[in-house]
């Protein structure tokens, strides 16, 4: 699979889709090595009527809207934390902006360490501005 890729596993189907965001590992000599393309995934459960998007680690960037035009994504699993990822300003806007479709969002990638600054209330916070 690819980006723009779908498998059809018959009970769902999962589409890879682009992201903007830095991607590297550090090997066991510890250099750091290029860790592959950014990617994000949308599932959909017509059982469920459920069409589930990932976006990983990503940054909000204008190719949101192709993915709400293509899969019209019900669930958003979207980054928060900041710094690594979009912080709760960035996260807000790509939900505002890109995706109508959306009737839950759930916020992910922040509080795990210190340096993932953005919090639940400051993305509720600019959700309802």
């Amino acid at each position: 699979m690819n980006k723009g890729g779908t498998i059809d596993y018959g009970y769902c189907k999962v589409s890879m889709v682009s992201a903007e965001h830095s991607s590297c590992c550090m090997g066991p000599d510890g250099h750091i090595n290029v860790g592959g393309e950014p990617c994000g995934f949308v599932l959909h459960i017509p059982h469920f009527n459920a069409r589930i998007y990932h976006a990983g680690d990503t940054n909000v960037f204008g190719d949101m809207k192709i993915i709400e035009d293509l899969y019209h994504p019900n669930f958003l699993l979207i980054p928060i934390g900041d710094r690594f990822t979009m912080g709760p300003e960035g996260a807000a806007y790509a939900c505002e902006r890109f995706f109508k479709s959306a009737k839950y969002i759930v916020p992910m990638h922040y509080g795990t360490f210190p340096l993932l600054t953005g919090t639940f209330e400051a993305f509720k916070s600019e959700l309802s501005k």
